[in-house]
């Protein structure tokens, strides 16, 4: 538990607690909170579950991480406990970008929760993004053209994934198929799914249960590390076109519907 006397006093400081206000929520003494804050004893397993009960955060992340460079916002509610959710910023508390390389993206499924994982990734800052947490995710193959194979796509991590729109591109991770880069239509009330779709008609669309879902990030810009050449600037061009007079005849396809 090398980690627990800093992260007792952490959290306190996070809460704004004098010792004797800390202990008083607990039904400590002040003299128990010092001794576990100076390392002078560790508590048992009972005072454990009381502080996770107390921050609704998990007993393993309490002991086994270094939370000193955590914030409020470095924790996501999952269920009724709160998950540790890494978040790297610079000396001047700024956000960073983690990069996930696309050698490593496979391991990505493993690693999303872990603080040391997400430590030890590149980072960059891109000081013209919106507010919120972001990361950047490598794409491969031609399923979203036309977005390129190993274009980057930065994404806005999604604290509530019911508020996802339909046919808003996101960065989906599941645990059968890692991470996805698709367009995303809402059938959580009515199916509790997430119907993904790929804009390369070439790819059949498919569903996936909420229970599978581990993150979703809501696309902010893609960069593309090689240079389109004309031809396929004429075709992004046509496919746009094509996609949006779709959603054109299907609106007066719905009018009618509603008329008749």
């Amino acid at each position: 538990m090398k980690y627990i006397q800093t992260n007792i006093k952490h959290l306190r400081t996070l809460k704004k607690f004098s010792q004797e206000r800390f202990a008083d929520e607990l039904s400590w003494t002040r003299s128990i909170v010092g001794s576990y804050e100076e390392g002078r004893s560790e508590p048992p397993i009972d005072r454990l579950i009381e502080l996770s009960n107390y921050f609704n955060i998990p007993i393993d992340i309490l002991v086994k991480n270094d939370l000193r460079k955590t914030s409020e916002t470095s924790f996501i509610e999952v269920g009724n406990k709160r998950v540790l959710f890494p978040i790297t910023v610079n000396e001047t508390n700024e956000d960073l970008i983690e990069i996930i390389p696309a050698k490593a993206s496979a391991g990505y499924l493993q690693g999303y929760s872990d603080p040391e994982y997400i430590e030890q990734l590149q980072k960059i800052k891109l000081p013209f993004l919106p507010t919120g947490t972001h990361r950047a995710f490598p794409i491969s193959g031609d399923s979203m053209l036309p977005v390129k194979d190993g274009s980057f796509i930065v994404a806005r991590f999604m604290d509530d994934i019911s508020n996802i729109k339909d046919g808003q591109t996101y960065i989906v991770l599941t645990k059968n198929d890692g991470l996805v880069y698709k367009r995303v239509y809402n059938k959580i009330k009515a199916q509790n799914k997430l119907e993904l779709h790929s804009d390369n008609r070439f790819y059949e669309p498919y569903s996936v249960h909420l229970e599978d879902v581990l993150e979703v990030w809501e696309f902010t810009c893609c960069i593309n590390t090689q240079e389109y050449d004309k031809d396929e600037l004429k075709l992004s061009s046509i496919m746009n076109m094509f996609q949006e007079l779709n959603v054109e005849l299907k609106s007066i396809k719905d009018l009618r519907k509603e008329v008749y």
